[in-house]
């Protein structure tokens, strides 16, 4: 093939780069202001908590967007890689609290076991513990898509079999013989790094991590989808096709986007577990990887941000409504399905105006 023709080729396979997003600047600034302030202002323990948990919930949401809408891959099963970062940061906080106060978690006592499992070995250690996390969604995500991207499974295909997915994870972690606490899960976390779990610090601490883990993710993200990369992910999602037949490797891509969108998802469980102490096969249950994905077509799918704002949001809400009307709860986020898909297709950014949505993003649908 003439130097031309290959030239003619890439050229046409170029997609505009994504003008610049302010809007990830704000919500980063906004991550920076609220970690100060909840450091200087000392909130009440209630308000510090809830903030620490709408901020793991964010960077699962913008974990989801990076492969919906920037590869339009649509999975439904992220409960997965979230549930995989929190069981293991379960494990970690039980085997650190068992090494300090040499009392055993209370699923292993029930099981008439002497000592944890073989597998906890050096769990005690945070830094093996994150990697493991991290290691182990990245590893379940690369297995998963390679056999699904290699046999060219996506659309309604692709969302079908990652549910399932989650829901055979869900069913195995039911059963009490797998040492990781069976159907009721773990609780009982002692310390995290030397505080006793529920102090002030403690809950502090977390809150705060988990927003400057979404400044950071925000930050990093953003700068993936306006690289050469990000321009390949927009072109595959718009026509995978073409893209193939001029030369670029999309199974590799997609293999690529999707491996770092699990580690994220498992990242935003390891923030999350240790802030509302416990961790059951609940998390696995596929309405949760379905909820995700409302988070992200709330706010706006195919724009960072808006994955933030709709997990935002829809959580914040679900926070006030559980307390004083649990029963109103899910008619309203019915509703609020029904009002995007029908009134605002790119999500509450629509709301901002045609002028604010970044003209790549009108496609994403």
């Amino acid at each position: 093939m003439s130097g031309a023709v290959q030239t003619g080729l890439a050229a046409s396979a170029r997609v505009r780069r994504a003008p610049r997003d302010p809007l990830i600047a704000v919500l980063v600034g906004l991550c920076l202001a609220a970690a100060i302030g909840l450091v200087l202002g000392r909130p009440a323990p209630y308000l510090v908590n809830a903030v620490g948990q709408l901020a793991a919930f964010a960077i699962l949401a913008v974990s989801l967007d990076l492969i919906w809408g920037y590869l339009g891959i649509l999975s439904l099963g992220h409960g997965l890689f979230f549930a995989i970062g929190g069981y293991v940061c379960a494990m970690h906080l039980l085997a650190h609290g068992t090494v300090v106060t040499g009392t055993l978690p209370d699923f292993v006592q029930f099981m008439s076991w002497k000592g944890l499992p073989a597998y906890w070995a050096g769990l005690e250690h945070a830094p093996y513990a994150l990697l493991l996390a991290l290691g182990l969604a990245g590893l379940v995500a690369f297995l998963f898509g390679l056999v699904a991207f290699r046999s060219r499974v996506n659309g309604v295909y692709f969302s079908i079999i990652s549910q399932a997915l989650v829901y055979v994870a869900m069913l195995l972690m039911y059963r009490n013989d797998t040492g990781l606490g069976g159907n009721n899960g773990m609780t009982g976390f002692p310390l995290l790094f030397g505080w006793p779990m529920g102090s002030a610090g403690a809950v502090t601490g977390l809150a705060v991590a988990a927003l400057l883990a979404l400044a950071a993710v925000l930050a990093g993200t953003r700068l993936l989808v306006g690289s050469a990369l990000g321009r390949r992910m927009l072109a595959c999602r718009d026509d995978e096709t073409r893209l193939r037949t001029l030369g670029y490797a999309t199974t590799r891509l997609k293999l690529q986007v999707w491996c770092l969108s699990a580690m994220i998802a498992a990242l935003a469980g390891i923030l999350y577990v240790p802030q509302v102490g416990i961790i059951n096969p609940r998390v696995l249950a596929p309405d949760l990887s379905i909820e995700i994905a409302v988070w992200v077509a709330i706010g706006g799918m195919g724009r960072l941000g808006g994955a933030v704002i709709g997990a935002v949001l829809v959580n914040a809400l679900k926070f006030w409504l559980s307390a004083a009307m649990p029963e109103a709860w899910p008619f309203l986020l019915s509703g609020l399905v029904l009002l995007v898909v029908l009134v605002l297709p790119n999500g509450l950014l629509d709301l901002a105006g045609l002028r604010l949505r970044p003209t790549w993003a009108r496609g994403a649908r």
